[in-house]
């Protein structure tokens, strides 16, 4: 199959600007990293499923375009990232920013919800960057961040589905950053942890249904705590947005960004987790291999 470049044109209205390419933009972390952009004096692809809602959401501005854009939908994609090439000329930052949260032990979890929390917070990423690369490349420059979660660090209870998500998230940008970077192309792993977003919302979050009694009581209790912390969440997801302004314009952005004292902890857990796993089995480990006796 014959691959579509989409050439990228320069816009004298961008001139000295940046084009960021937001999914997820009509509420929570993705209106705020819009509106920190604009803010900056940059220029914006705001996406969601209603471009009407995003326009809500983000504030009308010269150099904002809404475009509908549902991430399971590889065709949206393709035509997003055009919208965006046509009225602005490139794509500079893209931010895979769009989620739900399928929540409940696996279990209970029914199938097609687990699939779907797959379609949209491993694969919907997948197809917009899968849609944008070709612009990325011809420009020879371009941002990927992908923004994760220390559920893609450290896996939990009730958060099967959502924490194989960004498990595998985590894996596939960690790869595509080493592929893409002889093009110019940067990559950027974002990992919040408890932000006030509107992920815990019923408008988000999605608990499974209680059909096992082993788990009956660990579930009410989950989905009490959980639904409690809605709202109450340390950390201010403004300020994330404004870090991650800060951070792409760096010329050597991190790779993973732990976003959050707790995010900080959690890094700092998971790497003395890991160490310590080493060290528990090392002569084990270590003498694996053929003998040539």
């Amino acid at each position: 199959m014959t691959e579509q470049i989409i050439p990228a044109q320069q816009n004298t209205n961008t001139i000295g600007k940046k084009v960021w390419f937001i999914t997820g933009a009509g509420r929570g972390l993705g209106t705020d990293i819009a509106k920190a952009a604009l803010a900056a004096g940059h220029a914006v692809v705001a996406t969601g499923r209603n471009p009407e809602k995003v326009t809500e959401a983000v504030g009308g501005h010269e150099d904002l375009l809404a475009v509908k854009l549902d991430v399971t939908i590889p065709a949206d994609a393709a035509a997003a990232v055009q919208a965006a090439v046509d009225r602005f000329g490139r794509i500079d930052v893209l931010v895979n920013n769009a989620g739900n949260f399928y929540a409940g032990f696996f279990e209970e979890i029914t199938p097609e919800d687990f699939r779907t929390q797959i379609e949209t917070t491993m694969f919907g990423p997948m197809n917009v960057t899968r849609a944008a690369l070709p612009v990325l490349r011809a420009q020879r420059s371009g941002l990927l961040v992908t923004i994760s979660s220390t559920a893609g660090i450290v896996g939990g209870e009730f958060l099967t589905a959502y924490a194989a998500s960004k498990f595998g998230v985590e894996g596939w940008a960690e790869s595509l950053a080493l592929e893409v970077a002889p093009f110019g192309i940067r990559s950027m792993i974002v990992e919040p942890g408890f932000f006030r977003t509107e992920l815990l919302t019923p408008e988000s979050t999605s608990y499974a249904e209680s059909a096992i009694g082993d788990y009956a009581e660990r579930t009410a209790q989950t989905v009490k705590a959980w639904k409690s912390m809605d709202g109450q969440q340390g950390g201010d997801p403004a300020k994330l947005a404004g870090a991650l302004i800060q951070l792409a314009e760096l010329e050597e952005p991190p790779l993973h960004f732990a976003a959050g004292a707790d995010a900080v902890g959690t890094f700092e857990t998971r790497a003395k987790l890991l160490q310590d796993q080493a060290d528990a089995h090392r002569a084990l480990s270590s003498n694996l291999a053929f003998s040539d006796a």
